[in-house]
């Protein structure tokens, strides 16, 4: 007992433990996470434990990943075929479940998961059947669909060539190769400046095991025809047919990744626009199934022109005819996510506008950052035009689809710099402002009500407003938005992040 009468009491060890415990989880959040990628020619699974922590910054909502763990990596498995040509998603499903049995996990410890839908599975029949798989974990899941815009952002994050360009503050190329289609992403100081794809692949034509002709893709004939082949189902390609096809496949892919003004047989094959002049490479990496023979990690013939592709790409390194320096970024087939960070706020209702909160909840709203600085003057313009090549990177037609536009508010509050933002918010989205989808915001700043009430009373927005505060978010993020709890008026977000392998992804939320 002291002096003042009450006895002031000692903290056994194991009381003193779980205060401890205490503080670190309010601070700190593990997830177990896969990652599902379903592609046109390969499929594959990874398992990692996640490691988030809230920033230092006092109150701060924000998780970063401080640190990920790859568990277990599937093998790489040839995506399956029904007769009818649609995948065959019962052989997926056995695939998938084998994978929870090697990595020793059941779906119950999987705590956030993404599932990637490229090619082929995005087919309304296969993506359907493909996303029922995973319907127990739906709330839990983030399932994005990968344009070929969208699929060179994500290989050129998951490849780590990102991640290289903000480490020498250089400009890197990524060149993706995959089975279909080669997916191309410049990069510069950690950024993704503009993408582009076309029909060059290692699996546009596949044999047996005596080299007779079992898939020809329509691409492959107007390859085949420059290279002077002729194809034919059950015929038997020789060796030499099959390096002519692929020379004849880099001819036509030189001049899109060499930034020329493109003709002839590689303007027919781009299936986006040509990437822009600028910026040059410093240097070029690869990624994609065949970057496993480029690298040479791979040596096994997968029956397809993976193998005869790499020597060709090899060739026109070696010539000059690509005259950039290549890297290995260390990524390779598994140039993809490896999952999903999740984390949960809360917004006060007081400071953000919601027009109507009968359009809630909205789950997995894709959050696109247009890259613009609203630190002085407000370019309304270069708001608009940006948006827009927002849209573009990520596969999205305005008014067709729900996104959230993140932005990061700097400086002052005054009018006339909010409505800047607001007109240019309105010219970026059209259709959306005209009703065809909720116009959302996501703004780390405190100015979610008013630039909701200049939307609505001095720009005429017709369409549904969901303006939030206090939230920093950024692309490969998704977010939640809970219906508003009474009587605290609190609006619950659910933030969730794709996670690459290579640090400098899309970690932090």
């Amino acid at each position: 007992m002291h002096e003042l009468g009450f006895d002031h009491g000692h903290m056994s060890p194991e009381d003193q433990q779980a205060i401890a415990d205490t503080i670190w989880a309010a601070d700190n959040v593990e997830l177990v996470t896969v990652g599902v990628d379903i592609g046109s020619s390969t499929s594959h699974l990874m398992f990692a434990k996640v490691h988030l922590q809230r920033l230092t910054t006092a109150l701060s909502s924000r998780f970063v990943v401080v640190n990920r763990e790859v568990l277990w990596r599937s093998p790489i498995l040839l995506t399956p075929y029904l007769p009818d040509n649609t995948i065959d998603v019962g052989y997926l499903q056995k695939f998938i479940e084998a994978g929870y049995k090697e990595a020793g996990l059941k779906r119950s410890d999987i705590d956030s998961g993404a599932v990637i839908l490229t090619g082929e599975a995005l087919k309304r029949k296969n993506a359907e059947a493909i996303t029922h798989l995973f319907a127990e974990e739906s709330g839990k899941f983030v399932t994005a669909s990968a344009g070929h815009h969208m699929e060179s952002a994500m290989a050129a994050h998951g490849s780590g060539a990102i991640a290289l360009s903000r480490k020498d503050h250089k400009n890197v190329l990524n060149i993706d190769i995959g089975g279909g289609t080669t997916k191309l992403g410049m990069c510069h100081g950690g950024r993704l400046v503009s993408t582009a794809a076309i029909e060059v692949g290692g699996r546009l034509i596949a044999f047996d095991d005596e080299s007779r002709l079992v898939r020809i893709e329509g691409p492959a004939f107007v390859h085949a025809k420059q290279a002077g082949v002729e194809l034919e189902m059950g015929k038997k390609l020789s060796e030499d047919d099959k390096r002519k096809i692929a020379r004849a496949m880099v001819a036509a892919l030189i001049p899109a990744v060499m930034q020329q003004d493109l003709e002839g047989v590689t303007r027919d094959l781009m299936v986006t626009e040509a990437l822009p002049k600028r910026p040059v490479p410093d240097f070029v990496t690869f990624s994609g199934g065949v970057s496993e023979f480029i690298y040479g990690r791979e040596t096994r013939d997968h029956n397809d022109l993976g193998r005869y592709l790499a020597e060709a790409i090899a060739e026109a390194l070696a010539d000059n005819r690509i005259p950039y320096k290549a890297m290995d970024p260390g990524q390779g087939i598994r140039a993809t996510v490896i999952g999903a960070s999740q984390f949960s706020v809360q917004v006060s209702g007081n400071t953000i506008h919601i027009s109507d909160e009968g359009v809630l909840p909205l789950r997995n709203v894709p959050v696109l950052r247009p890259n613009v600085s609203l630190e002085s003057d407000i370019d309304t313009v270069r708001i608009t035009e940006e948006i827009q090549k927002a849209l573009v990177r990520f596969d999205y037609e305005d008014g067709e689809h729900v996104v959230a536009l993140a932005f990061q508010w700097h400086g002052d509050p005054l009018h006339a710099r909010l409505k800047a933002l607001a007109d240019g918010i309105c010219g970026g989205l059209p259709e959306t402002i005209k009703g065809g989808q909720a116009l959302i915001l996501m703004l780390d700043g405190d100015i979610g009500k008013t630039i909701g009430n200049i939307l609505t009373r001095e720009c005429g927005v017709r369409a549904d407003i969901i303006s939030v505060d206090g939230v920093a978010l950024k692309e490969f993020d998704y977010v939640d938005i809970g219906e508003m709890i009474r009587p605290t008026n609190v609006v619950p977000l659910v933030i969730k992040s794709l996670l690459f392998s290579t640090p400098g992804g899309a970690a932090a939320a």
